[in-house]
């Protein structure tokens, strides 16, 4: 059975892109398709290859600065995606949180969607990406929602099963594409994590990039109007070793954005380090209230100092946070997904 896997683009290692890899452990023999590849993503020596997977791009590669901005080209990236030439191919896997699922589905294909979310800048937070954006993005967004949301929509049309990151994401799948999935959590590398020893510090730390949904800012308020150390863990992270470590010697992660799953918190509770996060989204199914982290009701600096002294004033044990962590292994996901793929196959 001939397989072909799909995802946006493959320009560094994030959440979405190590589910791929892990969807590619599964299916050695897959290759994979994507709008651009980076040229520092590429097997050394081996050309147009990922973790031993062949690479084809669409057109969006050879484009202007496409490459280097893919984003820049979303209005082309369902006619990008429908031009990829899958014919021959059995099985599809798409790992989705952009256009790439829209394709032609050769005739008694079998397209499976693990979706990240659908599009956030085109449904539930338009308008927090709308605000955040220059003009040139504000101009984009007027004149290409509309059509970038009827296009998403139809791209729907070519999956046959769905398969959610979160049950945040499901009701987001449900709501936006009338479709029902399967919810299959995000593999973590739990035992890296775990690796650590626990020696907790006085600092609370922030891990994620500085963009505005993730919260920095109530993070940095919260801990200065308290006089609580803050480390704040963004592209500055040489390697995962350091990150390790930082995990470890935390008091407790801070989480204050919505997420739709979030990997931060569980590799957090891998080290043993409790997490303080807003009570919504993915964190309800990672954190576990008053066993491994606390939760916070509303995104304001009010609300996370609530927490923060509430957290303060309890035992959370790392043993607990640890164990809570393994749920989310790279070995459950790939079970499960061995699994899903198997029906129907």
């Amino acid at each position: 059975m001939r397989t072909a896997l799909l995802h946006y683009w493959l320009t560094n290692v994030r959440g979405g892109e190590k589910v791929l890899a892990a969807i590619g452990e599964m299916l050695p023999e897959a290759d994979i398709f994507t709008h651009v590849f980076g040229k520092g993503m590429r097997d050394e020596g081996r050309g147009m290859r990922w973790k031993g997977h062949l690479v084809t791009e669409s057109f969006i590669a050879r484009l202007p600065f496409g490459r280097r901005k893919p984003q820049a080209y979303l209005p082309l990236m369902p006619m990008a995606s429908r031009s990829l030439g899958l014919d021959g191919y059995d099985l599809i896997v798409s790992s989705e949180s952009g256009p790439i699922k829209g394709i032609r589905k050769p005739k008694g294909a079998r397209h499976v969607c693990y979706c990240h979310t659908p599009m956030r800048y085109l449904w539930d937070m338009h308008d927090e990406y709308y605000r955040s954006a220059g003009l040139a993005g504000k101009l984009s967004m007027k004149l290409f929602t509309g059509y970038l949301r009827r296009e998403d929509l139809k791209s729907a049309e070519s999956v046959d099963e769905f398969v959610a990151n979160s049950a945040f994401v499901a009701e987001r799948i449900k709501r936006i594409y009338g479709r029902d999935s399967v919810v299959v959590h995000p593999p973590v590398d739990v035992e890296f994590f775990s690796a650590a020893e626990r020696t907790s510090g006085d600092y609370y730390l922030f891990v994620g990039a500085p963009v505005a949904y993730k919260r920095l800012d109530l993070a940095r308020a919260a801990c200065a109007k308290m006089g609580r150390e803050l480390v704040v863990a963004g592209g500055g992270v040489a390697t995962d070793e350091e990150l390790r470590g930082l995990y470890a010697g935390a008091k407790a992660l801070l989480f204050p954005g919505l997420e739709d799953f979030g990997i931060v918190p569980v590799e957090a509770q891998a080290a043993g380090c409790p997490v303080i996060a807003y009570g919504a989204g993915g964190a309800l199914e990672t954190v576990v209230e008053g066993r491994t982290g606390m939760f916070f009701k509303e995104q304001t600096i009010e609300s996370l100092c609530a927490a923060i002294e509430e957290f303060e004033s309890q035992e959370i044990a790392g043993a607990a946070c640890r164990e809570n962590a393994r749920r989310f292994a790279k070995s459950v996901f790939t079970d499960k997904m061995n699994g899903l793929l198997s029906v129907g196959a």
